[in-house]
């Protein structure tokens, strides 16, 4: 058991200061004041002057590598325990990406089964770029419903010289398979889009819709900051449907890049509902730049540490109050992806939580009920790390 003492509590909401008991991998009690259980083992930590928020959920990262637009050495390796702790990250949906030709999805579900079993929480999605799309038992529908990581389908890739360019009829079944083996499995059964650099890129999803009985909201469209015209699409997009931001490409792209904390700002001021808006880091996938050739000039790979510094800096740099910069990368992850356990701090909530010092950095993490930082210092590696 573990008693955080007079910390900040941001719930995603506001709580004011409170202590927080954990017991076993669920929160047992939010109070002012809670006093140690008797006859129990408790470790308690003082939390004065520290913010706590739920941990964040990474729900696009290339958890088994991605990458090879250059050739086989820009493979990108597979993430790190140590780099979801290093960006308050306890939860993380894994996929593959242009690369579903050498890659499998059996090696994500095997990495999401290697990350669980170094305590944190993992689930994946189906499929690839490429369509037909890869699976592992032959239809979308089957791993969904039958798999228990498998929560939904992608990244399935449009607009994008790299898509396979699915018809409107590909696009429909994709997601209905996705959808039927949700609704069998459980599951959110969601299809994760990666959007390219065509101009009006949304025209695919609006098509599907269109031409079938989905709703928007079966669709989930990453890489929506990537550009200004596809940034300007999504601000009309994104009243009837979800819209994705990546966090870590802007470093390395400013120039066509639209920054994460400013976009999830200028979308609600376009009137974009805040729980419509996620962040992703895109995290060990490739950034590719191409030339207007198709010529690759440079590859970089996204850390996922980059949605907790862009929370940071929607909340210090752009005005958001922390209740609003956080849902992006918590509560509303939780609620698309139908994680119902994850997300937020609350009673009988997964023990998910991060502590910031004032610097907003990570002070304290717990995973699952169990310390994985403590006082800055990573006290739990995975099985490689040094």
């Amino acid at each position: 058991m573990i008693l955080f003492k007079k910390c900040e509590v941001f719930a995603p909401e506001p709580m004011g200061r409170q202590d927080v008991l954990i017991a076993g991998a669920q929160v047992v009690a939010i109070a002012e004041n809670l006093s140690k259980p008797a006859g129990l083992a408790v470790e308690v930590i003082s939390a004065d002057g520290l913010r706590m928020i739920p941990g964040l959920i990474d729900g696009h990262v290339h958890i088994a590598g991605a990458g090879g637009e250059g050739g086989p050495a820009t493979r990108t390796p597979e993430m790190t325990l140590g780099q979801m702790l290093n960006g308050g990250i306890t939860t993380v949906i894994g996929s593959l990406g242009t690369d579903g030709i050498t890659r499998t999805v059996e090696g994500v579900l095997m990495k999401a089964n290697a990350l669980r079993a170094e305590g944190v929480s993992c689930w994946v999605l189906t499929g690839a770029y490429q369509v037909p799309t890869p699976t592992i038992l032959g239809d979308v529908a089957r791993d969904v419903a039958m798999i228990e990581e498998v929560i939904g389908a992608g990244e399935v890739a449009i607009s994008d010289h790299r898509s396979s360019v699915p018809s409107t009829g590909e696009l429909i079944r994709l997601a209905g398979q996705a959808r039927v083996g949700g609704m069998l499995g459980g599951k959110a059964g969601i299809l994760l889009l990666h959007m390219g650099d065509a101009k009006d890129p949304f025209r695919p999803i609006h098509l599907a819709v269109e031409g079938s009985e989905l709703k928007y909201t079966q669709f989930l469209p990453t890489h929506c900051n990537r550009n200004d015209y596809i940034f300007e699409d999504a601000k009309t997009y994104g009243l009837k449907g979800y819209v994705d931001l990546t966090a870590s490409s802007y470093p390395y792209y400013p120039q066509y890049e639209i920054k994460p904390a400013k976009a999830i700002v200028a979308l609600m001021k376009a009137g974009v509902p805040l729980e419509h808006i996620t962040l992703s880091s895109d995290g060990c996938g490739s950034l590719p730049d191409f030339d207007a050739d198709g010529n690759l000039v440079r590859l970089v790979s996204g850390e996922p540490d980059s949605i907790l510094r862009e929370t940071v800096e929607a909340v210090r740099q752009e005005g958001l109050p922390w209740e609003q910069a956080l849902k992006p990368v918590t509560a509303n992850v939780a609620d698309i992806f139908k994680l119902s356990r994850k997300g937020r701090i609350r009673v009988g909530g997964d023990a998910d939580v991060v502590l910031l010092d004032p610097e907003d950095r990570v002070y304290h993490l717990v995973a699952n009920g169990a310390l994985m930082v403590r006082d800055a210092v990573k006290i739990r590696r995975g099985t490689f790390e040094k």
